[in-house]
């Protein structure tokens, strides 16, 4: 068991003691259809009360006694059943339907309907700042309050329609922001695990309540694990090495669980050192973190594909039989039809490769939650009186105006002349603006809020320039998009007014209908925006172009294009969706218009050459617009269903080239240009951060975001937002998306060396802050630290002061600093607060390969309080004892994936069920360091495995130092075929670094050296 130690200080927590369906099954299924399936499971409404003579309806009896009542009186059909995402209703017993996975990742954004063949539901309540942005506020307390807000709604909603709207909630996300070009980078907290942990504690508390035996809802921690790349994403593998994964990846999902935050864990799609996640030994993990019984669930479609995509098995009740035995309990797949579940547990029950015990325990483990959620009390429980009338409520848009406001980051904040008045509080730096003096307010994101995949729909929208415009005189505002018109064989690209409809080749002149906004989304892509009725051109019926879409959005976006400049000064209109990269997807891309003007898609060399004609140029607007105004404020930024999402991650991390053509320009003609920057990602803005005096970071955050917008720029609030992520700086070399070794590349800020953008922690104020007094005091289990941190400055504010510390000494690679605590502070001018932080001494553990287990080195730390991880304020040093980690003892058998080095090794699986072993090519190694050899070791013996012949080489001091001898393996009969391999080696004595250097394809699991 894997202990993890965290020191953040906890807000005020109390500890206690389905399923999203393939979107593209969504375009096949009618609701005739899924009506016909709901019935043939047996989905209908059951009575409303049941016998009160079952005991597992009385709620005075312990919950363990009632569930083992529910459970001795289901027949194993019903059971069975239960195993399915869609859990079907019992009516013998009184008891409905109950589906797991209500998607509530930052309110409460989807679900699914049961009675219309799983079509999507969204919701319309009270959207808040996407996760990275709630983490942002470095405030585990209002996320905490975050959480209940959201627990709260999908009660409302569940009081609707508990049909739709269930009370297993698929959230938060937990995976770590390791690359920031992972396509869902907005769903997650932090690329460091402590905040990333401190904030899914928080969120998850708020999601259940404070209860001791009841769930206001049931939060489930997404995706376990090691889930960072969309890339191939059920087909990749994570290599995670025994270090990266105690240190790093495992303590990101434990927190939460371990301090009861969570009711359970879903399953990702990608392989983890060879295994698939569906199938990775959860009993052996997660479960092993609380006292609490887990509820855990496949992520949608994850069943199948261990027989398809990932073709890990040779049939589907042998995957069946290996998910619920590795603690998976509920099967995402299929949408409503759990007949294919039912068939595959009930072979796997017949083959002998389950027993009723196995199903048994998985519907236990089912009948937990939904105990602990009211479904079997008469009453419904303490949160069962919760109906639809909180959903959006005053309160909660209060909150959400907060959480907006609290999450902007405050990047770059100078005067207009540069960089003199650089620094957070300075007199001459241009924010806060002053109400007083004329504003424009430019860009594309200036006037609209976007959703993203796991929002719901917004119940209303103040905008960027709505709050400005609440606040001061607007002088000018335009979203600096060209408005351009297309002219082919002497006609124009038609649209209809109204709801819209299919585009023609039409109008002999450019009136409104012949118009169309270009928005330029970077690397080429644009957005169309029909001028006739305001709507998104889109790829309509998979052939035409259509101007029906109110924003790009949904699994296909089909509103993406390119303007592709041609030799003879005419453009090609290319669809640039999702599908181009599907190969059966062809060459059929470019837009060809017929002689009677309709639209079709065609290869290149038969497209029809446009010519663009410009109607009105966004920049020219955007500088008069800036030139009208004592301040321009641009909002610029990403539209989350098109630069990176989920299947699709980023290859470029640059604002779009147009957005930054735009920002240069309305400087060059209003020296007082504040940039707005709404994404969700590290942005590699280093020119335009340059030229400008005021940079303020939002990710997109809801409703509220035009309020919270307007009051940090007006200073009616301090802005205190840090960053979760480091932003590297353009041209910075990042490792391949799919290396998830952080110690071996150097990444995030805990190993990387390279001076960054921005740094992980940084956020500037209105105000100034100073730090005194640093102080460390040895007492318990390890020590205590403290430091004075006084407003110094006119303006009240918050700070967010950060704990970090860097170990001198080691046996391997450190981090350069690792964040061990921080809280934000509320301070008054001239007000002081000393702040402490517990650090124990198991917090600075390291995880020994050498003996698998957490060991505390003897060394020095360093002690580094600070603002962010960047600007350290106070330094102090504490001397730690502990253990010495002994030399490697190689005449025991050591496990190859426990290696301290290595060149091209992927950990990957030794069986399908359990162990990791080392997969390498030929030239590739792995090394272990400060080997005792003795007098001197004489022979070698190797657990293989290979598909054909080959060797490893043992060496000492390098890869291509002293060769002592070669282990010449035998093909086994395949990767899963383990042998030995013996060789005799030349003698060498004393404490050396041993290289096994691979000469051909095999996979070694184990190794000893005799002396």
């Amino acid at each position: 068991m894997v202990s993890f130690r965290t020191s953040f200080r906890p807000p005020r927590m109390r500890l206690r003691v389905s399923a999203r369906p393939s979107p593209r099954a969504h375009l096949r299924r009618s609701a005739a259809a899924g009506a016909v399936l709901a019935l043939a499971l047996g989905l209908c409404a059951a009575p409303a009360h049941a016998a009160p003579e079952h005991p597992f309806r009385d709620s005075s009896l312990p919950l363990q006694q009632r569930v083992d009542d529910l459970l001795g009186r289901l027949t194993l059909a019903e059971k069975v059943s239960w195993l399915h995402q869609y859990q079907p209703a019992v009516e013998r017993l009184g008891i409905g339907l109950f589906k797991t996975g209500t998607e509530a990742l930052h309110g409460i954004a989807w679900s699914t309907d049961v009675d219309n063949g799983g079509n999507v539901v969204t919701a319309r309540g009270t959207v808040f700042p996407q996760a990275v942005g709630l983490a942002s506020t470095w405030n585990p307390d209002l996320v905490e309050q975050v959480g209940e807000a959201v627990g709260t709604e999908a009660r409302g909603y569940h009081a609707e329609n508990p049909r739709v709207w269930g009370l297993q909630l698929w959230a938060p996300v937990v995976n770590l922001l390791r690359d920031p070009r992972w396509g869902r980078n907005e769903e997650g907290y932090s690329e460091d695990p402590l905040l990333t942990g401190a904030i899914s504690t928080a969120y998850g508390r708020g999601i259940q309540g404070d209860d001791p035996d009841h769930l206001r809802a049931a939060p489930v921690l997404k995706h376990f694990m090691a889930n960072n790349n969309e890339i191939r994403r059920d087909t990749t593998n994570s290599s995670i090495r025994p270090r990266v994964m105690h240190e790093y990846e495992l303590p990101a999902f434990r927190t939460a669980l371990a301090n009861d935050a969570a009711t359970g864990v879903m399953t990702a799609y990608n392989l983890v050192n060879g295994r698939p996640a569906t199938v990775t030994d959860l009993n052996a993990s997660v479960r092993r973190w609380t006292d609490r019984t887990l509820f855990n669930v496949s992520d949608a479609g994850g069943p199948n594909n261990l027989t398809g995509s990932q073709r890990y098995f040779a049939t589907q009740p042998e995957a069946a039989a290996a998910m619920i035995k590795a603690g998976v309990d509920s099967f995402t797949v299929d949408d409503t039809r759990g007949a294919p579940t039912v068939a595959s547990v009930n072979a796997a029950l017949a083959q002998g490769l389950l027993t009723e015990a196995d199903v048994d325990r998985a519907v236990r483990n089912i009948l937990s939650v939904r105990f602990r959620l009211g479904e079997f009390d008469p009453d419904g429980g303490p949160y069962g009186k919760i109906t639809k009338a909180v959903v959006d409520s005053p309160e909660h848009r209060r909150l959400n105006r907060r959480a907006a406001t609290e999450a902007m980051v405050l990047l770059k904040n100078t005067g207009p002349e540069g960089p003199a008045a650089e620094g957070s509080g300075k007199p001459g730096a241009l924010l806060p603006l002053d109400p007083a003096k004329k504003v424009a307010v430019i860009g594309p994101l200036a006037d609209t809020l976007y959703t993203d995949w796991y929002s719901g729909a917004l119940p209303y929208e103040v905008t960027p320039l709505d709050g400005i415009r609440e606040r001061a005189a607007v002088t000018g505002a335009t979203e600096g998009a060209d408005r351009i018109a297309l002219k082919a064989g002497g006609r124009y690209l038609t649209a209809p007014a109204g709801a819209g409809g299919d585009l023609r080749l039409a109008a002999a002149t450019a009136g409104e209908a012949e118009q169309f906004d270009v928005f330029d989304w970077g690397q080429g892509i644009v957005t169309l925006r029909s001028v006739a009725n305001g709507r998104y051109v889109s790829r309509a019926n998979w052939s035409t172009l259509a101007n029906t879409q109110e924003q790009p959005a949904g699994w296909f976006v089909q509103e993406q294009f390119k303007l592709e400049a041609q030799g003879d000064g005419t453009v090609l209109l290319r669809y640039a969706g999702y599908e181009t990269a599907e190969p059966w997807f062809g060459p059929n891309v470019y837009v060809r218009a017929a002689a009677d003007g309709t639209l079709s898609l065609t290869t290149a060399e038969n497209a029809t050459r446009f010519t663009r004609e410009t109607v009105r140029s966004g920049i020219a607007e955007a500088v008069a617009a800036a030139k009208s105004a004592d301040t321009a404020v641009v909002v610029v930024g990403s539209m989350p269903f098109i630069n990176g999402r989920e299947a699709h991650d980023r290859t470029d991390l640059g604002l779009a080239e147009g957005q930054e053509a735009l920002v240069e320009a309305v400087r060059e003609a209003n020296p007082n240009t504040v940039v707005v920057l709404e994404n969700s990602y590290p942005t590699t803005i280093d020119r335009l951060a340059e030229k400008v005096p005021a940079v303020l970071w939002t990710t997109h955050a809801g409703a509220e975001t035009g309020h919270a917008l307007a009051d940090i720029l007006y200073g009616d609030a301090n802005p205190a937002g840090r960053l979760t992520q480091t932003w590297p700086r353009e041209g910075a070399e990042l490792p391949d998306i799919l290396d998830y070794d952080i110690v071996k590349t150097g990444s995030t800020y805990l190993y990387s060396k390279d001076e960054p953008l921005y740094a992980f922690g940084h956020g500037l104020s209105y105000t100034t802050f100073g730090y005194q007094g640093l102080k460390t005091r040895r007492g318990g289990d390890g020590f205590e630290v403290s430091v004075k941190v006084t407003n110094t400055g006119s303006r009240a504010g918050d700070e967010v002061v950060q704990l970090y510390t860097h170990q001198r000494s080691s046996r391997v690679r450190q981090p350069v600093r690792q964040l061990r605590g921080f809280e934000r502070v509320h301070l008054a001018p001239g007000e002081s607060k000393t702040v402490t932080f517990p650090l124990k001494t198991a917090d600075l553990a390291l995880w020994d390969v050498t003996r698998g287990r957490f060991a505390v080195e003897p060394s020095t730390h360093d002690v580094l309080v600070g603002s962010s991880s960047d600007r350290i304020r106070q330094r102090a040093t504490l001397r730690v004892d502990g253990e010495r980690i002994p030399a490697r003892d190689l005449t025991r058998a050591v496990r190859a994936a426990d290696f301290d080095d290595h060149s091209g090794a992927e950990l990957v699986d030794e069986t399908k069920a359990s162990g990791d072993a080392v997969a390498l090519s030929s030239g590739e190694w792995i090394s272990f360091a400060d080997v005792d050899l003795g007098r001197g070791a004489t022979g070698a013996t190797l657990g293989v495995a290979a598909a054909e012949a080959a060797s490893v080489e043992v060496r000492t001091g390098s890869p291509a130092g002293r060769l002592l001898g070669t282990v010449r393996v035998a093909a086994t009969g395949g990767v899963y075929r383990w042998s030995t391999a013996t060789a005799a080696l030349a003698r060498a004595a004393g404490r050396q670094d041993v290289y096994l250097v691979a000469r051909g394809d095999l996979r070694l699991k184990d190794a000893v050296l005799t002396r």
